[in-house]
């Protein structure tokens, strides 16, 4: 074989391009996990570490830190990494479909997220968390589940013998 001809020089310049290409890439989308993580109100530096920054990511969607165990058993992470990415959107007040495009647009729509006017409204998931004492409740305050006078909602007595 003939490694001296010009389509191994070619060959070489195209992987070149591409491991250049992947590299900016990489800069772009750690740039903007960055200012993410800023606007978030937590350090920018930690969206380069490689746990860490999972972790950091989940407590700014409001989950609790054992979520960091899901995200790194094989198949289960693929669910979890979209739940943790509808409620990182969901976190800057986006809808489902910017959700649907960060996943399959990373390189564009996470500039978008942290480089763009988007602003972190807070922990999407800090809703569920508190249960009926939320304030979103659609109860209010006459929440029927919790009324300690009604005889339906009392646990069964057993009769004495």
């Amino acid at each position: 074989m003939d490694y001296n001809s010009e389509y191994a020089a070619a060959g070489a310049g195209i992987g070149a391009g591409m491991i250049i290409f992947w590299l900016a890439v990489m800069v772009l989308v750690y740039a903007s996990l960055w200012k993410i993580f800023v606007k978030a109100g937590k350090p920018g530096w930690a969206a380069i570490i490689p746990i860490y920054n999972a972790i950091i990511l989940i407590e700014i969607v409001g989950k609790p830190t054992i979520w960091i165990l899901w995200l790194l058993i094989p198949c289960v992470n693929i669910v979890f990494g979209i739940w943790l990415t509808n409620l990182l959107s969901k976190s800057f007040g986006k809808t489902e479909g910017y959700t649907v495009g960060l996943i399959l647009l990373p390189i564009v729509f996470y500039p978008l997220l942290g480089f763009g006017d988007a602003r972190y409204l807070g922990p999407s998931a800090a809703e569920a968390q508190q249960g009926f004492n939320n304030p979103n409740n659609p109860f209010g305050v006459n929440n029927p589940f919790n009324d300690p006078k009604d005889p339906f909602n009392q646990p069964p007595t057993t009769p004495n013998a």
